[in-house]
């Protein structure tokens, strides 16, 4: 996806869901400037949290979203099917009038990456913030993550390896291969980051347009999106961020399926900078 139109787009507009007195609009791709001072027709700070059956853990992680955000946002909750138990929550908390809610489904491929890619072709423009529904990150640091944006940074990483960043519970190989490459990213290739594969990012929305995603598997697109922001001269800043395994649900994290994906990117990392953008 990029620049040029994409099939999937001209209907995306027609398949999200919104509360009746509010639409997502204003989707326009520009270029982003060093400063990004927040003005009444900024975009606001558009949430994305791709779901599967995440109905025993989204009403904690609205509440926590509520509680934790001081910014003006949007959240965008996108599924890949209509019996996901996570829907009927999300449509019950639109129609008692919540507007900054909105359902999107998923039209580019069952998965994290189809939910991501489909977000992320929507929202044209202005700061995206990616957010999992297993209430694994620490909302308390969205504001200052969109301080960080407003600055001037392309892409703010919250880190669970640079100094003051903790991980408490999960698989004991899965962290440790992630702590691993993201320090080895860092020490050896430079990127500005200490924490490549953590999906809390928050993003500015054409970087995502401008480079071309080619991940189809799971949350390798983390890593990619932020190789290819580096590699391509994007901003990048991290603050260090504590992460928690999820206390219900079950993971679909797939170690050994993604592993491949994931040494496909790193190996990429360790390429020469160019410029990433896709011609219009």
């Amino acid at each position: 996806m990029g620049r040029g139109a994409d099939p999937t787009l001209s209907n995306l507009t027609e398949r999200i869901e919104t509360s009746p007195s509010k639409d997502l609009e204003d989707r326009g791709l520009s270029k982003p400037e060093h400063s990004r001072r927040a003005t009444p027709e900024s975009p606001p700070l558009r949430l994305i949290i791709p779901v599967y059956n995440e109905g025993a853990n989204f009403p904690s992680l609205w509440e926590a979203i509520k509680s934790s955000i001081q910014s003006e946002f949007e959240a965008i909750v996108v599924y890949d099917f209509e019996e996901d138990d996570t829907v009927p929550l999300v449509r019950g908390i639109m129609e008692a009038g919540e507007r900054r809610l909105h359902l999107l489904r998923n039209t580019v491929g069952v998965g994290v990456v189809g939910a991501l890619r489909t977000a992320f072709q929507y929202v044209r423009k202005g700061p995206v913030l990616v957010v999992m529904a297993d209430l694994s990150d620490d909302l308390t640091q969205v504001d200052q993550m969109l301080e960080l944006y407003r600055k001037g940074h392309h892409l703010v990483a919250a880190s669970r390896y640079t100094r003051g960043g903790r991980v408490l519970g999960g698989p004991w190989l899965k962290k440790n291969l992630s702590r691993l490459a993201g320090l080895t990213l860092h020490w050896f290739r430079g990127l500005p980051t200490s924490d490549a594969t953590n999906a809390f990012k928050l993003y500015d929305a054409t970087l995502l347009n401008e480079i071309e995603i080619e991940s189809r598997g799971g949350f390798e697109i983390n890593l990619e999106v932020t190789v290819k922001a580096f590699l391509g001269g994007y901003s990048i800043v991290e603050i260090p961020t504590t992460w928690r395994d999820r206390a219900r649900g079950k993971s679909r994290f797939r170690l050994w399926t993604w592993l491949p994906r994931y040494l496909k990117w790193y190996g990429f990392a360790f390429r020469p900078r160019r410029d990433f953008r896709q011609a219009s």
